[in-house]
C-alpha cells in the first residue's frame, strides 16, 4: 500500500524530514505536486542560496556538488540528504519515495494524506516561495 502525500502548501524540509523517517520505518510514499511544496524566508535569500548550491565547484564534466534543476528531483534530493543514503537501508528507503510534479493518472482521484505538522499554517512569517519558483530560477522547464 502507497502512501500518498499532496505536497500543495507544505514545507520542504518538514515534509522531507517526515518522509525519511516513514521511508527508514519501511512505508512506501509517493509525493504528488512536489513544485507547489513551499520554502520559508524572503524570496531573494532563499533563491541566493539555492543559486550559492548549484553554482558551487568547479566546472568541468564530472565535478560536483550536482543540485536538480526539476521540482520532484529537488524533493527527493532534499529527501535523501536526511537518510543515510550510502547505506544499505538508506538505498532501500530512497527506493521506496516517488516525486511527482502534478498528479499522474495512475494516483488521480486516490487518496491523498496532507500532514498537519507540516502544513504551512505552522509560519509565522508571511514570506515563502513555492519550489516550482525556485526551479524556475534555476532554468527548470516543467
Amino acid at each position: 500500500m502507497v502512501t500518498i502525500i499532496n505536497g500543495d502548501g507544505l514545507l520542504l524540509g518538514r515534509l522531507a524530514s517526515i518522509t525519511a523517517k516513514r521511508a527508514l520505518a519501511g512505508e512506501e510514499i509517493a509525493i504528488v505536486n512536489a513544485e507547489k511544496a513551499i520554502i520559508s524566508g524572503s524570496r531573494a535569500r532563499v533563491l541566493g542560496n539555492y543559486q550559492h548550491k548549484r553554482e558551487r565547484g568547479a566546472s568541468g564534466a564530472h565535478w560536483g556538488p550536482f543540485v536538480p534543476r526539476r521540482p520532484d528531483h529537488l524533493m527527493k534530493r532534499t529527501i535523501r540528504g536526511m537518510l543515510p543514503y550510502k547505506r544499505p537501508r538508506g538505498v532501500e528507503a530512497m527506493k521506496r519515495i516517488k516525486c511527482y510534479v502534478g498528479i499522474p493518472v495512475d494516483l488521480a482521484g486516490k487518496e491523498m494524506e496532507v500532514p498537519e505538522e507540516v502544513h504551512m499554517n505552522r509560519l509565522n512569517n508571511p514570506n515563502f516561495v513555492t519550489l516550482g519558483a525556485v526551479c524556475t530560477f534555476l532554468g527548470a522547464r516543467f
